[in-house]
């Protein structure tokens, strides 16, 4: 990897990259796979609800160890882009924010850049400064990810993003191509060395595994994440769980937590088993930082807000309750066709966003 180790060093302090002496007097250095050993989901650290502050409306956490204060539910950039009329998306976006949601997720290649363009027209007029704004990149080559920071710059109409992740870790060799002399990561460290973004993350929804390497390959690269996104919901507990494997590093390490896929895109609720609010509640009760739905009407936001308003921490009891209700329909994945079909993987289907 072609990034010094001075030129990391310089950035330690907004991204979480860290010497090696000093990551190993942490206990960071200590391999990552070796932490993953799964956990019954419904142990204590699973079911530890982080502390919060309402304010209004709405809760807020601490992402990580940013100090960031966000807002526990967080808008999902995909659904705003599916809305018909863009002054429809603007209205929704807008108030979201107005009830207290400040996380606002996006990704550069949702609807070829259309959620990019609205949420961008959407938070003008003093929008900007209310929220917390992440969106992801596909680019796997330092030429490819730059192309994609500056076109989301452009597209969001901000000269700044607060967190941007790699998006669809999805194989594994998706970390070495990230990490690579010429990879991705060399253009998201120059882009924040420079201050068009803040943090740096990864995402993806495939495999726990996958997630496990891509932060032990940070590891041998002297890097910490600032947030990790993946699925977390009451099937991936019965089924290759990223809340059983992945989640406990992330907790060890105080790495930012953001659920998505908590209701499947619908599917979990077709299982006829759990309610959304019980979907939403059960994420909440993970060491979650920000749980990202997908918001594509007014009714759909009400929900989320009516799951905030009447979100209690869960005991181990009423956990342990939940999960036995959706075993059975968990048990091969059928409900998680993310990560058992390549229906979501869009990187997958337009392999030159790679680079």
């Amino acid at each position: 990897m072609e990034i010094s180790r001075r030129s990391l060093l310089k950035t330690a302090s907004a991204s979480g990259l860290v010497a090696a002496g000093l990551a190993a007097s942490e206990g960071f250095l200590q391999p990552i796979l070796a932490q993953a050993e799964p956990v019954d989901q419904n142990t204590q650290l699973l079911a530890q609800t982080p502390a919060a502050t309402r304010r209004g409306e709405m809760l807020y956490r601490t992402l990580g160890r940013t100090n960031e204060q966000v807002s526990v539910i967080g808008l999902g950039g995909y659904h705003i882009g599916k809305i018909e009329e863009e002054q429809e998306s603007i209205k929704l976006i807008r108030s979201a924010i107005d009830r207290g949601i400040n996380f606002m997720d996006n990704s550069w290649d949702y609807h070829n850049g259309r959620s990019h363009r609205w949420m961008g027209n959407a938070l003008k007029n003093g929008y900007r400064q209310k929220v917390f704004l992440m969106t992801k990149i596909d680019g796997r080559t330092k030429a490819a990810a730059k192309m994609q920071i500056d076109d989301s710059l452009k597209d969001l109409q901000v000269d700044r993003i607060d967190l941007v992740q790699h998006h669809e870790i999805l194989r594994f060799e998706d970390p070495d191509r990230v990490f690579a002399p010429g990879g991705a990561m060399e253009a998201v460290v120059e882009a924040q060395k420079a201050g068009k973004i803040r943090y740096i993350g990864f995402t993806g929804h495939k495999n726990p595994l996958i997630h496990l390497q891509m932060l032990e390959t940070a590891r041998q690269n002297n890097f910490r994440f600032d947030t990790v996104q993946m699925p977390l919901n009451v099937m991936d507990a019965h089924f290759r769980s990223f809340g059983q494997q992945v989640l406990p590093v992330l907790v060890k390490n105080n790495i930012g937590v953001l659920a998505m896929k908590t209701i499947g895109e619908s599917y979990i609720l077709r299982s006829n088993t759990v309610s959304a609010i019980e979907c939403l509640h059960y994420a909440m009760n993970l060491p979650t930082s920000v749980v990202i739905t997908g918001i594509d009407s007014m009714k759909i936001l009400d929900q989320a807000f009516e799951a905030v308003r009447t979100f209690k921490p869960m005991d181990q009891a009423q956990v342990t309750a939940l999960l036995a209700r959706t075993r059975e329909a968990a048990a091969k994945g059928q409900y998680e066709r993310y990560k058992t079909t390549t229906q979501n993987d869009s990187t997958a289907m337009n392999p030159a966003w790679l680079g």
